[in-house]
C-alpha cells in the first residue's frame, strides 16, 4: 500500500476547506490566526523535532501530517477541537488509504494537544505539542488596533521571533523568544502561557529531553 504523504494531505480539497472555514470561525470569535501559515509551521517543526531526535523518517512524516491537521476540529467548535479533529482526521486519512495503525498514532496526537487536558501519548503527539505551543508571533494577531489589544494580543504581538531549538546530543529542547518589551513583558507571557509551558516540559520529558525557555537571551526555564 502506498504511504500517504504530507503533500497529498495538503492537496486534498476537503482538508483545505476545513482549514479555511475553521480559521474563519475562530476569527469571528476573536482568536488568533490558525490558518495555513500556522499549520505549515507546526507541521515543519513537528517533523524537525522527530527527525533531530533520531526517529525514522516515516514517524517524522506522521508528525508533520498530525501538525498540519491538528486544528481542523475548529470547523466544528473551539471547545474540544482536538477530539473532534481526531475523528475528522480518521475519516480523511482512511479515505486516502493510510493504514489504520498510522491513523491511530495521528488521532492520539491530535486528540491530546489541547491545553485543558492534553498530554503526550506517543512521540508524534509530543512533537505536535512542542511545535504548536511554540508558535507565538505577532503575525498571528488579527486585531490591527494596538490600543484595543487584550493580553493575548499583546503577548503574541510582542514576540518578534520564536525558534524551537532541538539539541539531540544534550537531550535538550529550548524555546527561544525575542520579545519587544515596549509591548509586553516575560511576566505577561508566563501569566497566560504557563499551562502551555508545563505541557511542553512534559512533552519534552516524554521524548527523554529537558525543556527550556529563553527570552531576550535570558534563561527563564
Amino acid at each position: 500500500m502506498d504511504r500517504v504523504t504530507l503533500e497529498e494531505v495538503k492537496r486534498d480539497p476537503e482538508v483545505d476547506t476545513l482549514i479555511v472555514q475553521g480559521n474563519e470561525h475562530l476569527g469571528a470569535m476573536g482568536f488568533t490566526e490558525h490558518s495555513h501559515r500556522h499549520l505549515n509551521l507546526v507541521a515543519s517543526i513537528s517533523y524537525n523535532v522527530i527527525e533531530h531526535l533520531g526517529f525514522d523518517r516515516r514517524t517524522a512524516e506522521l508528525a508533520a501530517i498530525a501538525g498540519y491537521l491538528h486544528d481542523i476540529g475548529n470547523v466544528v467548535s473551539r471547545q474540544d477541537h482536538g477530539q473532534t479533529g481526531a475523528l475528522l482526521a480518521y475519516r480523511i486519512l482512511t479515505r486516502m488509504g493510510m493504514p489504520v495503525h498510522e491513523v491511530a498514532v495521528i488521532m492520539g496526537a491530535i486528540g491530546n494537544h489541547e491545553e485543558e487536558y492534553g498530554q503526550a501519548v506517543n512521540a508524534v503527539g509530543a512533537a505536535l505539542i512542542l511545535a504548536d505551543k511554540s508558535d507565538v508571533h505577532r503575525s498571528r494577531v488579527r486585531n490591527k488596533d494596538i490600543s484595543t489589544f487584550d493580553i493575548h494580543d499583546r503577548v503574541n504581538y510582542a514576540v518578534k521571533h520564536s525558534f524551537l531549538r532541538v539539541e539531540a546530543a544534550r537531550r535538550s529542547i529550548t524555546l527561544e523568544l525575542n520579545i519587544d518589551l515596549s509591548v509586553s513583558t516575560p511576566m505577561e507571557y508566563f501569566e497566560i502561557f504557563m499551562t502551555r509551558m508545563m505541557m511542553c516540559r512534559r512533552a519534552a520529558a516524554f521524548l527523554d529531553c529537558h525543556f527550556g525557555l529563553i527570552a531576550n537571551g535570558a534563561r527563564l526555564l
